[in-house]
C-alpha cells in the first residue's frame, strides 16, 4: 500500500503564531504516527516561518517511523542540516528564499549536474534522495540522469483540474510520467493539494505509487475532524481493493 507520510509545517506555524510550545510539535509527530501515519515530512525553510531548524534535531530523535526532510539544497544551511541529522529520505524542491510554498519541479535537465552533486553528497551520507518534478516525461528522464532514487510527482496541476470536474484528463500526464519513472527503475512519490476529494483518484490511478506527503489539507481537515480520524481517512484513500 502507499505509504502516508504527514507534512507537520501547518502545526509549526500555529505554534509559532503566539510563541511558546502550543501545539506541542514534538507530542503531535508522536501522536500522528500513532494515529497511523507512516511517516512524517517537515519543510524548513531559512526565514523558520514554521519548522524551526532546532525542531528537525528533536524530531529526529522521536520519529519511529520514516523521516522524510524537505527543502532547497541551494541553501547550504539546509544541506547541513540533512547531514547532520540524517533522515530516511530528503526531497530536493526548487523553492525560492522567499517563496510562499512550493509551486514547480526541478528543471532536471537544466541543472542535471548540480542536481547529480547534491544527489551523491546525500546518498554517500546514507539518505535515500527525492526530487521534485512535473510530471512531463522529459522531466523524468532528465531526473533518472541525476542518479535520484525517487522522484516526487508535483500534483497541483492534477488537484486543480480534478476540481474542475475532468478528473481522466487531470490524471493522464501523471500516468505517463508514472510509467517513464517505473520504466527507468525509479521510485514514485507525490504531492502537493491531494486531499480527501481527489486522493483516492489519484492512487488508484497512479502505477508504482510508493508515497504521497500530506500537509495543509490534512491539518485543514483535522480541524473539523478530529487528527485521529483524518489521519485514518487519508490512509483509508490509499487501500488498494
Amino acid at each position: 500500500m502507499t505509504k502516508l507520510s504527514v507534512n507537520i509545517n501547518k502545526l509549526a506555524t500555529l505554534r509559532n503564531s503566539r510563541g511558546g510550545n502550543n501545539p506541542d510539535l514534538i507530542q503531535s509527530a508522536k501522536d500522528i504516527e500513532r494515529f497511523g501515519a507512516d511517516g512524517i515530512t517537515v519543510h524548513p525553510r531559512p526565514d523558520e516561518r514554521h519548522i524551526r531548524y532546532a525542531d528537525v534535531y528533536d524530531l529526529k530523535k522521536i520519529v519511529t517511523t520514516e523521516f522524510n526532510i524537505e527543502g532547497n539544497c541551494t541553501e547550504q544551511s539546509f544541506v547541513d542540516l540533512v547531514l547532520a541529522n540524517r533522515p530516511a529520505q530528503v526531497t530536493l524542491v526548487p523553492d525560492s528564499h522567499n517563496q510562499l510554498t512550493s509551486n514547480h519541479g526541478w528543471n532536471t535537465i537544466e541543472h542535471k549536474d548540480y542536481l547529480a552533486d547534491m544527489i551523491t553528497t546525500f546518498q554517500l551520507a546514507g539518505i535515500r534522495v527525492s526530487i521534485f518534478v512535473d510530471p512531463v516525461v522529459e522531466m523524468v528522464e532528465g531526473a533518472k540522469a541525476t542518479g535520484t532514487n525517487r522522484i516526487e510527482l508535483y500534483t497541483e496541476g492534477y488537484a486543480s483540474a480534478y476540481a474542475s470536474g475532468n478528473k481522466e484528463k487531470a490524471i493522464a500526464p501523471y500516468i505517463t510520467a508514472a510509467h517513464k519513472a517505473q520504466e527507468l527503475g525509479l521510485g514514485i512519490n507525490a504531492g502537493h493539494d491531494l486531499d480527501l476529494n481527489n486522493l483516492k483518484y489519484f492512487s488508484d490511478h497512479i502505477p508504482g505509487l510508493l508515497e504521497v506527503s500530506i500537509g495543509h489539507a490534512l491539518i485543514c481537515d483535522a480541524i473539523y475532524l478530529g487528527l485521529e480520524n483524518t489521519v485514518q481517512l487519508y490512509k483509508r484513500c490509499l487501500q488498494k481493493i
